[in-house]
């Protein structure tokens, strides 16, 4: 029995070595095989992915910076950086500057309008308004860190009456002479929103400048500040109110006409994004990152540009200024309405304008407030004058939902006066103080 039951062992363990060499050779060669082809098809993958990724970003760049014309001006920037530190010629390094913010205000405004494409006409348009005001807020940011009040003052004014005079007008005119034989439409509801939020943004800074003016304070030089920074507060509040409104309430209640929605799905049929949308936010960080580098060395060569060109500050703060901050809003509006969007249009334009008189102004205020500037709502009689009047003409021509070439060359128009009186206005602020 012993015998037998060992012959038993001894041929399960020599059969157990046996069998298992047996399936590991013939394991290996199918282990090996499909791991090798693994392998390189990872290294391939990861070697397409990162050239597909190399391309992507090499074809990013050049369709911001090479593919518009207007990008020639690119190089300005650089040269006012140079002029700042080897000579003193404010005229020049604050034409430079001028000159190389304008490309970027327009790229900003592309970037934008690439992100739009993704988020929708709503959202876009407040996107644009946001980004195309970014150049102005970082401009307004270093003058009131220099303590130059006034021309904080003066330039948001400038880019309210610019966007909705200059800007409307333009896009209004643009579009009327591309759809010449027909009428263009838009959400007629949605403007008179925005144009009784400009009312009230001119409400907040009438009533410090009366209080000034008609030397009614309760303090002298404090009640005229503390009015100010109480009504930004208020007005910061009803621009949130109004964001979660457009967000949020305004599909619901105030859909676009039927007719502009159809002709405008076959406009939006052809709007392809030509970058991704987080190409998109890269560049938007790129561009406001260099914008507000230039715009401390326009800040600075301002009042020197002033004495060397014999042009008033208040002019160049009203509208030279705006021009080149609404480079973005500029040309995105004439885009859209050339394409009969001119709900996007206006909520480029008015939307802007309404976003720096409920958002912009009052946050510098409070930013003002933080410093310890004396920054507040008296823009002063000339200036509040300007802005009511402007408002008015402005709601009138909005409240028929409809456009023309006739209108935007109208608009245009009041423009012009607006910046010839500022050319010959002289800032009354050193006679008050």
């Amino acid at each position: 029995m012993g015998s037998i039951e060992e012959k038993v062992d001894l041929d399960s363990d020599e059969e157990i070595p046996f069998s298992g060499a047996r399936t590991t050779n013939k394991m290996q060669p199918m282990n090996f095989e499909p791991s090798h082809i693994l392998l390189n098809r990872r290294f391939s993958a990861s070697w397409v992915i990162r050239k597909v990724h190399r391309i992507s970003i090499l074809r990013s760049i050049h369709i911001v910076l090479f593919k518009a014309r207007i990008n020639f001006l690119l190089p300005f920037g650089p040269l006012a950086i140079m002029l700042h530190y080897l000579t003193n010629k404010h005229g020049l390094v604050f034409f430079f500057s001028l000159v190389g913010i304008i490309p970027l205000a327009e790229r900003l405004g592309y970037a934008t309008e690439q992100l739009a494409c993704v988020t929708g006409p709503t959202v876009g348009g407040l996107l644009n308004a946001t980004f195309g005001n970014a150049t102005e807020m970082i401009i307004s940011m270093y003058a009131l860190k220099n303590g130059m009040i006034r021309v904080v003052q003066q330039s948001l004014l400038g880019s309210i009456l610019s966007n909705m005079l200059l800007v409307l007008g333009c896009a209004f005119f643009c579009g009327g002479l591309v759809h010449h034989h027909k009428v263009q439409i838009f959400n007629k509801a949605t403007a008179i929103v925005n144009s009784g939020l400009l009312l009230m943004a001119v409400m907040g800074i009438l009533f410090p400048a009366v209080l000034h003016f008609t030397h009614s304070e309760v303090h002298k030089g404090k009640s005229e500040i503390a009015l100010s920074r109480v009504s930004s507060c208020i007005m910061l509040v009803a621009y949130a109110s109004y964001i979660f409104f457009q967000l949020k309430i305004q599909n619901n209640l105030y859909s676009s006409l039927d007719e502009a929605r159809e002709n405008n799905d076959e406009a939006e049929e052809e709007d392809v994004p030509e970058i991704t949308h987080w190409e998109a936010i890269g560049w938007l960080a790129v561009l406001t990152l260099w914008i507000s580098v230039l715009s401390g060395y326009l800040v600075d060569a301002i009042q020197g540009a002033s004495d060397s060109m014999n042009i008033p500050v208040a002019f160049i703060s009203v509208v030279l200024l705006p021009i080149v901050g609404n480079a973005a809003e500029h040309a995105s509006a004439i885009m859209f309405a050339m394409k009969d969007k001119l709900d996007i249009t206006i909520g480029v334009a008015v939307g802007s304008s309404t976003q720096i008189s409920m958002f912009v102004i009052p946050f510098c205020v409070i930013v003002g407030w933080i410093m310890g500037k004396p920054m507040d709502l008296n823009f002063q009689l000339f200036e509040t004058a300007t802005l009511f009047i402007t408002v008015l003409v402005v709601a009138f021509m909005l409240q028929e939902g409809q456009s023309n070439y006739f209108k935007g060359l109208m608009l245009i128009l009041c423009y012009l006066i607006v910046a010839a009186s500022f050319f010959v206005h002289i800032d009354p602020s050193n006679d008050d103080d």
